[in-house]
């Protein structure tokens, strides 16, 4: 081949595949473009708003930049999106407008009805220790906001966000479909009330692992609905540990169903795997629970089923109608800070079945551990210590 013919050919090859084919470059809109100021002075809610509707007006995949430095924003809701594949790129730090505990919102950052949204760093301090001490004083205060929520979403990825001293749950979602959520570290006080670390309800697909939370509620709480939950490598503590519920709130109730936690540390907890239910009547249900390979470091209650959940004074009498089956612990070892290192006390109208114990070691410094069964039907396999009460 010659060098003129040699010539035509590497152009049309150039040709083709750089003209015949559309562009697919990710379109990148800095809030900082759109009037976002990073001195922690200066309202940016209409700056992101701003870059968000730009992001939104077309499908193409987009990128938001949130350069580093402190950003003030009020109450944002977002939503009503064209694209499928945003991503938020957070190397700053957001906070919100309010200061002190009037802030009436019932949340603070939320995203409605999206599509393909990841947030990838950045840290959100919600500035709860004021709300916390004035709900301390019995004062007349407001319930709170959650810091983070998505709400009938899919396709939702979290890498690398910390989130701080959220007035009530840090992060929520609720109505979702695959979701994603990596190296997430979550930071309040242990006696903070209701910051749960991460709450999950009628979602499904729902993947959390290599992160940290210390709160002062449940690390992850699991509500009705869920399904095809999956929780690993997950560092708990201070707080109230990984509860499935509580349930049995509403006598209709979504079932949760399909949940794995693997390889979690409980360290100081409240309490570390649990499932609890009020004493009320519901069609609500727990099958198909995988608790595998948990480490419990000075924990209240390593293991725990709480079918008469009250954790205030006023209690209803009733029966749970909540029906536990299939449930299974695995490799569980550690430290108990009480005697009853097992509890399972499940409903006398629906007890718990398919309960099984595998190879679980927890003893309790300077005192014998115990474990304690009600309406608990199940087997053992392995060692397990303490002695194991179901029938």
């Amino acid at each position: 081949m010659n060098m003129a013919k040699l010539s035509c050919l590497l152009y049309t090859l150039f040709f083709i595949l750089c003209f015949s084919h559309p562009s697919h470059a990710i379109r990148v809109y800095n809030v900082v473009s759109f009037g976002a100021k990073a001195d922690g002075t200066v309202d940016s809610t209409l700056a992101f708003r701003n870059a968000w509707a730009a992001a939104c007006a077309s499908a193409d995949s987009s990128t938001i930049n949130v350069p580093k430095g402190t950003y003030l924003l009020a109450s944002l809701a977002l939503g009503d999106c064209k694209s499928s594949d945003i991503t938020f790129r957070i190397d700053g730090t957001l906070m919100p407008l309010w200061d002190g505990a009037d802030y009436r919102n019932d949340y603070w950052l939320s995203f409605q009805g999206v599509t393909g949204v990841s947030i990838i760093g950045g840290s959100l301090d919600a500035k709860g220790p004021a709300l916390w001490a004035c709900k301390a004083s019995a004062a007349d205060c407001p319930t709170g906001a959650t810091t983070l929520s998505f709400t009938n979403s899919k396709n939702i990825r979290i890498d690398g966000l910390m989130s701080v001293n959220s007035q009530m749950f840090h992060i929520v979602f609720n109505g979702c479909q695959n979701v994603h959520v990596e190296r997430v570290k979550i930071v309040a006080a242990g006696d903070s009330p209701n910051t749960d670390g991460i709450h999950v309800q009628l979602s499904q697909d729902v993947t959390i692992m290599k992160s940290t939370i210390k709160t002062g509620d449940d690390c992850i709480s699991i509500g009705p609905g869920t399904k095809n939950l999956w929780i690993e490598r997950v560092r708990c503590g201070p707080g109230h540990g990984i509860s499935i519920g509580s349930l049995a709130k509403d006598m209709d109730e979504a079932g949760v169903q399909n949940v794995t936690v693997k390889n979690a540390v409980f360290i100081g907890t409240q309490n570390g795997l649990r499932i609890k239910s009020w004493a009320r009547p519901s069609n609500g249900f727990v099958k198909r629970v995988r608790f595998l390979g948990a480490v419990m470091k000075n924990v209240q209650n390593p293991i725990v089923i709480d079918q008469s959940y009250c954790p205030h004074n006023i209690c209803p009498t009733q029966v749970s109608g909540v029906k536990i089956s299939d449930v299974i612990y695995r490799h569980i070892r550690g430290t108990s800070a009480t005697k009853v290192a097992i509890k399972f006390d499940c409903s006398s109208k629906n007890p718990c079945t398919g309960i099984r114990l595998e190879n679980v070691k927890l003893t309790c410094p300077n005192q014998v551990p115990e474990s304690s069964c009600r309406n608990a039907i199940g087997n053992t396999l392995g060692l397990v210590q303490p002695n194991s009460c179901l029938i």
